[in-house]
């Protein structure tokens, strides 16, 4: 349901089906996406919904999954990895393509979308739904970097913050903007920070705002928690 004035929940992406079914043209390093089992249940639905939440700490489904070599291959014995493993595994894993791999301040705040426990590390099957949310926003970002710089301009990146399905005022998007551009241009990796960080926060919103009036009411404690953990 989209909520007047602030987000499109489950509003899908130009050229992304419907249901959060993986487009066929997904892929981790080179692999397409139909061949390793396709989305999980429970994984981010057409990009612009809200999160509902794979089983935590549960065992992988399915062993032969090429995804599940990248993660072990990097786990601890814990079975979970922090930031720096997760910026390893990402460029390992080769999707984010020809573009500069992520850093770690945004493979931090990856981890922290998905972080309900606030343990800082995340597992297999919240990488497996972090992945598929990455191949989404990489199909959003391609439809505008048309020339493949790794780059979209100001003005593109308000019409991508539209297709991932957020309604947000004029002023919002110029702080957003701002915030995420260098030299004029906003790069892959901040771009994919700036989604983390939009459906994070909208994820907090909706969950409190349980009459669906796209207003909610914050403890101050509960705010700082909230904003200062993504």
């Amino acid at each position: 349901m989209a909520y007047p004035g602030y987000g499109g929940y489950g509003a899908p992406m130009p050229g992304m089906p419907h249901q959060g079914m993986p487009h066929q043209g997904m892929t981790m390093g080179g692999h397409p996406m139909s061949q390793m089992g396709g989305q999980p249940q429970g994984a981010y639905a057409q990009y612009g919904g809200a999160y509902q939440g794979a089983t935590y700490g549960a065992p992988p489904a399915a062993t032969n999954d090429p995804m599940w070599g990248y993660f072990t291959a990097i786990a601890g014995q814990d079975g979970e990895i922090d930031a720096d493993e997760l910026q390893r595994c990402l460029t390992q894993s080769g999707i984010s393509g020809t573009y500069t791999p992520f850093s770690l301040e945004t493979c931090k705040i990856m981890i922290a979308m998905l972080d309900r426990d606030h343990t800082g590390k995340m597992g297999f099957n919240e990488f497996k739904d972090l992945f598929t949310a990455l191949n989404g926003w990489k199909q959003n970002f391609l439809m505008f970097d048309r020339d493949r710089s790794g780059t979209v301009e100001p003005q593109e990146m308000s019409q991508a913050v539209s297709a991932m399905g957020y309604r947000v005022s004029p002023q919002a998007l110029n702080v957003i903007i701002r915030r995420y551009s260098k030299n004029g241009r906003v790069y892959f990796d901040d771009y994919v920070a700036c989604c983390v960080k939009l459906r994070s926060l909208t994820d907090v919103f909706r969950r409190r705002d349980t009459m669906q009036q796209g207003a909610v009411s914050f403890q101050y404690d509960d705010f700082i928690l909230c904003t200062m953990s993504i």
